[in-house]
């Protein structure tokens, strides 16, 4: 990965899009910003940003368009939708566009910079690249995702998929907060409630399994996301 991060803004609220463009040069990524789906085409043709921010709602072309032209030939990219819509059916759209994240309006810039880094590391294969049939050393455990096994001391037990989907989630990214909505909309297919309350019971059912080591700790940031210490 490049050292200087090239982002491809597309919104066209110039006081928004001014915020968030020098919000994120303060983090010294390089940002790129656009007002219309049209220009956005263009600039990510020229430029060939790491990442791509696209509001849904824009002139000439909108962003689901602008991320299925890009998912034509570029299958990789991180796309995040910006959207004042709520309602489940239309995260739903972004995600079969291509999308690989969302954000509500309004939101807040730290969200965004957590979710950002979080799909940045997804590309890179996260801290460390999970191969198929590798231990994976999680403190003093030993956590092979193949096998779904968490080992300690030479014990093991078998993890359920989900289970271990999650704990490789929060491996990829170790370290780094991981957003509850990636989580669910990566696994389960949608962030509604029920969801949701699902995931808080994987997530209480795997630091219990990983509670003989103090130095491991699934971190809960409220109604945000999680992040695996080890």
């Amino acid at each position: 990965m490049p050292d200087t991060i090239k982002i491809l803004l597309a919104e066209d609220e110039p006081s928004l899009a001014l915020i968030v463009k020098e919000s994120l040069e303060t983090r010294d990524f390089e940002v790129i910003v656009c007002a219309d789906g049209e220009e956005a085409l263009q600039k990510y043709n020229e430029e060939k940003p790491e990442l791509l921010v696209l509001d849904v709602m824009m002139p000439k072309t909108d962003g689901f368009a602008v991320a299925e032209q890009v998912r034509k030939t570029d299958k990789r990219t991180p796309i995040i939708f910006l959207t004042a819509k709520s309602q489940t059916k239309d995260v739903v759209e972004g995600f079969q566009h291509g999308g690989n994240d969302y954000l509500k309006k309004p939101f807040s810039m730290e969200e965004l910079i957590v979710r950002i880094h979080a799909l940045l590391n997804r590309v890179v294969g996260g801290n460390e690249q999970i191969k198929k049939d590798d231990d994976i050393a999680i403190g003093s455990y030993v956590f092979n995702p193949t096998k779904q096994t968490l080992t300690y001391k030479e014990e093991s037990e078998v993890l359920t998929h989900r289970e271990t989907e999650v704990l490789k989630h929060l491996y990829q990214n170790k370290n780094e907060m991981v957003t509850r909505s990636f989580i669910l909309n990566d696994i389960w297919g949608n962030d509604d409630f029920f969801s949701g309350r699902s995931l808080d019971v994987f997530i209480s059912k795997l630091r219990k399994k990983l509670s003989a080591d103090p130095a491991v700790q699934i971190i809960n940031s409220r109604g945000f996301g999680y992040k695996l210490i080890c």
